[in-house]
């Protein structure tokens, strides 16, 4: 465990955002950018971090950091998906004709568990 907060850092030289502690990686969300998108593709949180909120933090960095680009999301990854799913102030980075494909269509999905 570790008593400091973790910082989210774009290493886009792999692809990937990657959430550190101490400054050690504790997990990280690859993404593969094509344009104006960007699609979540998989994503690994150590297991000693699980239910810590470091897995939280990585992806609302990685979709606030998109947010900010002005690209779209595809959330292919279950774990940013999901986290859209709680979130549902991040379902607009998501192109509307792409969202059933998510299960993000219905107003019900996106408020689920908020």
């Amino acid at each position: 465990m570790s008593d400091t907060e973790p910082t989210v850092v774009d290493n886009r030289d792999a692809e990937r955002f990657e959430v550190l502690l101490d400054g050690t990686v504790a997990g990280f969300a690859e993404y593969r950018r094509t344009g104006s998108t960007v699609d979540f593709t998989h994503t690994v949180v150590d297991r000693n971090q699980r239910g810590t909120g470091v897995g939280s933090a990585l992806a609302a960095a990685a979709l606030d950091a998109s947010r900010e680009a002005g690209l779209n999301v595809l959330p292919y990854c279950s774990f940013i998906r999901g986290y859209i799913k709680e979130h549902p102030d991040y379902v607009a980075l998501v192109p509307e004709g792409r969202r059933a494909e998510f299960g993000l269509d219905s107003p019900g999905a996106a408020a689920d568990g908020g």
